[in-house]
């Protein structure tokens, strides 16, 4: 439990960080330069002491301190929301590598889930290098699934690994391009933008093939029943509305990755 706060808490601080992401990458923004937090009203750099994650938000009464604007309540969601993800990471698989694996996971799930929510967007530096952390961490970790070792059963466990966050990804991915292939061709417009093609990079090698297919179903029924909904009760036009399919499959990921495992394991002890 000490080990799940502590990671709670670099939640906190690296939820501070992810809004700084979802803020200036879709305005192709450096997110280094400057390295302090500013204003995006009156673009005075926030001191520290009014940039504590959460805290601050309330302590300033949701106004910049400078120029009096409102600040967001996206703020302290993201980094709420994070801080709360990352101590379930550690507290349900342990303060080990795989932990740190799922906490990496839920950083971007959730950068990519605002990006794409508010701005249409779902930044290279998260999906293709996602995937690459991927790729990274995969001789470190234990295989997502026993997929790979059906094609490789003697390999060592490490390529196994790699292999495995390989499949993961570029099948899922694949499958997404050639259906944004077809769409394009039989509507002339564009169904899946490149952006969902490559998020399934990351989605497929840190989860595995198979809870990468099941992030797509859990995706796409969420998506559809909630995208109708809101088409109704907004009156938009279905034919152009534009879905952000991004944060469905975000959202289905930190799903699979985070929680089924738990909750299925609940649902065979209730059914034995």
């Amino acid at each position: 439990m000490i080990e799940a706060g502590i990671a709670a808490f670099f939640g906190l601080l690296i939820g501070s960080f992810l809004n700084v992401c979802i803020y200036r990458l879709p305005r192709d923004l450096s997110v280094m330069s400057p390295a302090r937090s500013f204003c995006p009203g009156c673009e005075k750099t926030v001191a520290w002491y009014d940039n504590i994650p959460v805290l601050s938000f309330f302590l300033l009464g949701r106004r910049c301190r400078n120029c009096g604007g409102v600040i967001p309540w996206l703020y302290p969601a993201v980094e709420a929301i994070t801080s709360i993800l990352f101590f379930w990471s550690v507290y349900s698989r342990g303060p080990n590598l795989l932990g740190v694996k799922l906490c990496i996971l839920s950083a971007i799930m959730v950068t990519l889930f605002f990006t794409d929510l508010q701005d249409r967007i779902l930044p290279d530096e998260f999906t293709v290098g996602g995937f690459l952390i991927a790729l990274g961490l995969a001789p470190l970790t234990p295989a997502p699934s026993q997929l790979a070792s059906l094609f490789a059963p003697y390999w060592p466990p490490w390529a196994q690994s790699l292999l495995e966050v390989a499949i993961g990804g570029l099948i899922p991915a694949g499958l997404f391009w050639l259906v944004a292939e077809v769409y394009l061709r039989l509507r002339q417009r564009e169904g899946l933008g490149l952006g969902d093609v490559k998020m399934m990079l990351v989605i497929g090698g840190f989860l595995g093939l198979p809870s990468a297919l099941a992030t797509i179903f859990l995706a796409a029924t969420a998506g559809s029943l909630i995208g109708l909904l809101f088409v109704w009760f907004t009156k938009k036009d279905l034919s152009s509305y534009q879905l952000p399919f991004g944060s469905f499959l975000a959202v289905a990921a930190l799903f699979v990755g985070l929680f089924s495992e738990h909750l299925f394991s609940v649902y065979w002890k209730v059914v034995e």
